[in-house]
């Protein structure tokens, strides 16, 4: 990989991290408020069945030394419970109904309450709760319970439990800070240490480059040699067989030491890449022009199909190079007196393209066409030898596609093989 890829595998890697910990943290956040929330449900429940429970020794809570002692012998878990209640809740009252449905407040902690109010919020909630026919309720901050007894009459019991919403609407807001605070924090730890972890790759990649060109530089040296040395020989003893094809792979190995000099130079550019407006319509055809006189040696009719005005944000030289990989292929694949057509359309407005090259093809329908695309693959060895191919030209055209989040796949129907890529700015 080059070290445009590796960036973009770095970031790959950075977004799936961060939606990883989202989830992670997302869920904790969750099953802690809804611990909480259920918790405090359960506390709001208890507590209304023990009003409920114990309404007709309530006033008890606040009777003076002597009573409470009088009670304490009766139940202190009682006392202690209601005391319990006083201090967690800011107000809670109990209504009684006897069975001609007449209301009696049996006890109540608001000091604003009064009882002939028509209109009071608790005698209003009462009424209502009756009517809804539910044991357990809520009226905004007001949980409720109704107790009906088989005489007609019935118990019913509040608690403001205002401060037990804001405490969950607290926890609620702390667990989305800090949970976003751990995000960001979680975000800059990644991106630091994963830039430091691709480093040695980068340097790798790097280094790889450097050796592939160096390699080649050095391994023409004897190759010329051996040129140098056949022809010398052939000047001396005359042409043979042997000298033949000593010059034949002489000339083949020269081809792949400048195959794997245009894969580096074409990671190189691709790290470096400056992108502006260009008109591919132009360029396309530009691109096919010195292939005419090719496909017509050939006998090989040429076909364009080129809108105009297709215009898109990339890189001239590369547009060039994969209009021309495909167009070159095609000739070199293309049956005998067959057709060539090269085909550009608009995906969007300036937002990308499509360019498609197809030929005929007769041999390709038993093809695995997804290996195409393979470095330095081949379908038929001794067809691309003659073809003087070397099974880079379509890997090259695919790296160009993914520059800029395009693809290219191969096709083949009724004898016809197409190759089509988009490109998107």
């Amino acid at each position: 990989m080059n070290t445009r890829e590796i960036e973009q595998l770095r970031k790959k890697f950075i977004r799936i991290a961060m939606l990883a910990i989202f989830l992670a943290m997302f869920f904790l956040g969750a099953a802690i408020n809804l611990t909480s929330y259920f918790t405090s449900r359960v506390s709001i429940r208890r507590t209304l069945d023990n009003l409920v429970a114990y309404s007709d020794n309530i006033d008890l809570v606040f009777a003076d030394e002597e009573e409470e002692d009088l009670f304490a012998a009766k139940g202190v878990g009682v006392l202690r419970a209601f005391s319990s209640i006083l201090n967690r809740y800011r107000h809670f009252y109990v209504i009684s109904y006897d069975a001609d449905g007449e209301a009696t407040v049996i006890e109540n902690s608001d000091p604003n309450f009064s009882e002939d109010g028509e209109d009071d919020t608790y005698l209003t909630y009462a009424e209502k709760a009756r009517t809804r026919g539910w044991t357990y309720g809520r009226f905004g901050a007001y949980f409720y319970k109704v107790s009906e007894s088989e005489d007609g009459s019935a118990v019913i019991a509040f608690v403001d439990c205002v401060s037990e919403m804001h405490a969950m609407t607290r926890m609620l807001s702390i667990t989305f800070v800090v949970g976003l605070i751990g995000m960001l924090i979680t975000y800059f730890l990644v991106k630091h240490f994963s830039a430091r972890a691709i480093r040695p790759e980068i340097e790798n990649s790097m280094r790889q480059k450097r050796f592939i060109t160096n390699a080649s530089h050095e391994l023409k040296t004897p190759l010329a040699v051996i040129r140098a040395n056949t022809e010398l020989t052939e000047m001396m003893n005359g042409e043979s067989e042997w000298t033949k094809s000593t010059l034949a792979q002489v000339d083949r190995m020269n081809g792949l030491i400048q195959n794997l000099v245009m894969i580096t130079r074409a990671a190189e550019q691709e790290d470096r890449t400056e992108l502006v407006s260009i008109d591919l319509s132009k360029i396309v055809n530009e691109s096919v022009d010195p292939f005419e006189a090719m496909a017509r040696q050939e006998n090989l009719k040429m076909v364009r199909k080129i809108d105009k005005n297709v215009t898109m944000t990339a890189d001239e030289s590369k547009i060039r190079q994969l209009a021309s990989l495909l167009v070159d292929n095609a000739i070199k694949y293309c049956d005998k007196d067959g057709e060539i057509v090269i085909s550009l359309s608009a995906i969007k407005k300036g937002k990308g393209a499509q360019l498609s090259v197809s030929n005929h093809y007769a041999e390709g329908k038993n093809v695995d066409y997804n290996k195409f695309f393979d470095r330095f693959y081949r379908e038929d060895q001794s067809h691309n030898i003659d073809k003087g191919g070397y099974g880079i030209g379509l890997s090259i055209a695919e790296s160009i596609c993914r520059q800029y989040n395009g693809s290219i796949r191969a096709m083949w129907s009724n004898g016809v093989i197409t190759f089509v890529c988009q490109l998107k700015a």
